[in-house]
């Protein structure tokens, strides 16, 4: 009898692979959420550690039972609770994977929207300083940008030297230089961004 238990622990301790690898996997999701993200700019570590822990609590519920019966029928030898161990580690860090893989393929979409941004200000900076009244002009410095659809249109704005009013363009990246920046009024980007919310 003790050594059906001693083998028992044996089995147990071997199998305990779940668990570690949910919260390691979990850990990675949060960190790799936030430096790889899967869908618009940025997202918090605490999105990516909540998007994960959900994805891999979903993976263990559906997945560890009819990977573990995979895994049994190639060796029979391991016991029912190990088995489903092992294929619910399996389905965790198969999540793990795919949430790397999706976040590295959103990644250069991510960064073309990050130069796209760049040249709307840079177009947007050489139109008001080239044809904006004197007293926005001076201000160049301090442009405040919003996106409308990214990667194509934004609304750049530039404060008066009193602060009372802003000048503002569109600018269309997709649109040849010269015909890409359009005056868009006085109406400040935080005013304009409630109507668009």
């Amino acid at each position: 009898m003790e050594g059906a238990w001693l083998a028992r622990l044996r089995w147990r301790q071997r199998g305990a692979w779940l668990w570690p690898t949910f919260v390691a996997a979990t850990a990675f999701d949060g960190v790799m959420g936030h430096a790889l993200p899967l869908s618009g700019e940025t997202q918090s570590v605490a999105g990516g550690l909540v998007m994960g822990l959900v994805l891999n609590l979903l993976a263990v519920l559906f997945c560890s039972r009819p990977l573990g019966a995979v895994l049994r029928r190639r060796r029979s030898d391991l016991p029912t609770l190990v088995a489903r161990n092992y294929g619910g580690a399996f389905a965790v860090v198969s999540v793990a994977g795919i949430l790397l893989a999706v976040g590295l393929l959103h990644r250069s979409t991510v960064i073309a929207h990050q130069r796209a941004l760049q040249d709307a200000i840079t177009r947007a900076e050489a139109f008001i300083g080239d044809r904006a009244p004197a007293a926005f002009r001076v201000n160049l410095t301090h442009l405040d940008t919003f996106t409308i659809e990214p990667g194509s249109i934004y609304r750049t704005c530039v404060p008066s030297v009193d602060g009372a009013r802003t000048y503002c363009v569109i600018v269309r990246t997709w649109l040849p230089f010269a015909r890409s920046v359009t005056f868009a009024g006085y109406e400040s980007n935080a005013t304009f961004a409630q109507g668009v919310n």
